[in-house]
């Protein structure tokens, strides 16, 4: 698989080469679980490209006034934010090109509304927790009767829809046992303990440059060398994150093989595609190769499925016949309501509960207080049994398959060297 690696701009004289490099496009259907076979594109520009960082320079200026003249209202709602920390919930959200991030006003289905008046359509969809559309009508419905008509939003106590949700998480993704958290984040660390627990292994293997969260484990990555090192924006870190955690590449099973060969690796956790440096998707045999080597070094295996649920109703798992120990999921299957979930096989359901040291009942490592409140189970059923539905994926899958064709013929028109996922 090739994919064009990312480059920072050089000074004024410094040639780009990655223009003339030649790039394969990959295309998901999965509808069907297929890959579609890859579109190698050969650029035709033979002259090497020198950037003009004074003209990007001025560019970018120009942009980002115009930027600050189309939108005065969210500026100035920056500006008067002094009492949150970087001026905004949370910090990333600096990263903005234009100095400062747009303000929302309202949100529906696929289009937000900033406090500027501008309708904008949302490609973003809250990083995937809006999967389905900002506000899904059957989400709203049942949390408005949750929390005005019925109340209760957080009681301490079960409720009919959490064995509900349970019952059809079991039916889309295979594994027959789940409980909730309120963050993917926090269903991964709960996994990792588990999977530590019943192992007596000390460390978790994720993939290089891989997302789930801000778990501790997975902020480590292969440097420029090979050398394993804590990723950058690992802040206060509890211990050191080689102590924790081994890091293999994606579609690398030698490197896996390697790495758990050192027998100390309680749990690999990682998404079925990668998501988070574009897509990147399993070379043919990968994902049974990594199945069978933890099988053989007696690793458990967590997906992640927080992201890679946009291959349809089960995700990648029920799509391509995976079979993981442990699955975990958050964000869109509530609709946009803050939830997560975790699944358990048969038999790793069967070690943690005969496991002699772990008391599940009386329990600090895993849980909150929160975690399966009525107002979040009731959002995630309606999503599941209203808008997240098979027949909605099937839906959607047609009209990203038709997106994805028509940037397909613009790079091959334009013969850009771009990838596509």
């Amino acid at each position: 698989m090739y994919l064009p690696q990312p480059h920072t701009l050089g000074d004024s004289t410094t040639p780009s080469s990655d223009i003339n490099s030649p790039a394969t496009i990959f295309l998901i259907t999965t509808s069907s679980g297929q890959i579609r076979p890859p579109v190698t594109i050969q650029p035709v520009i033979s002259e090497k490209v020198v950037i003009d960082r004074r003209r990007l320079s001025g560019l970018l200026e120009r942009e980002r006034e115009t930027y600050r003249s189309r939108n005065p209202r969210s500026h100035a709602a920056y500006a008067a934010a002094r009492h949150l920390f970087g001026r905004v919930p949370m910090t990333w959200m600096n990263k903005s090109a234009g100095g400062f991030p747009l303000y929302l006003s309202k949100a529906r289905g696929a289009h937000v509304e900033d406090i500027d008046g501008h309708d904008l359509i949302d490609f973003c969809l809250g990083d995937t927790g809006a999967m389905a559309g900002h506000s899904p009508a059957a989400t709203v419905e049942a949390v408005q009767r949750r929390f005005a008509e019925l109340g209760g939003a957080t009681a301490m106590m079960p409720s009919e829809d959490a064995a509900w949700v349970g019952t059809e998480l079991a039916r889309r993704f295979g594994l027959p046992y789940w409980s909730f958290a309120l963050t993917a984040t926090d269903a991964n660390r709960w996994a990792i303990r588990l999977a530590r627990a019943v192992t007596g292994r000390p460390k978790i293997l994720v993939n290089n440059y891989c997302y789930h969260g801000s778990v501790d484990e997975s902020l480590i990555m292969i440097g420029p060398d090979g050398e394993r090192m804590a990723r950058s924006g690992n802040v206060g870190p509890p211990s050191d994150v080689l102590l924790t955690s081994r890091v293999a590449e994606y579609n690398d099973l030698e490197g896996l093989e390697r790495e758990l060969a050192h027998g100390d690796v309680a749990a690999v956790l990682m998404e079925p595609a990668l998501t988070n440096i574009g897509i990147v998707l399993p070379e043919d045999g990968y994902l049974v190769g990594v199945r069978d080597l933890t099988r053989q070094y007696g690793t458990l295996l967590i997906n992640d499925e927080t992201h890679t649920i946009s291959a349809g109703a089960g995700g990648c798992t029920r799509a391509w016949g995976l079979h993981p120990d442990m699955l975990t999921i958050g964000k869109a299957i509530a609709g946009g309501i803050p939830t997560a979930a975790y699944g358990l096989s048969d038999e790793l359901a069967q070690r943690v509960s005969s496991h002699p040291d772990l008391d599940l009942i009386d329990v600090g490592g895993i849980g909150g207080t929160l975690a399966g409140n009525a107002l979040s189970v009731a959002a995630t059923r309606a999503t599941l049994e209203h808008v997240l539905t098979d027949e909605a994926f099937a839906a959607m899958i047609a009209l990203a398959d038709r997106l994805a064709d028509g940037i397909q013929a613009a790079t091959e028109g334009h013969q850009l060297p771009w990838s596509l996922s």
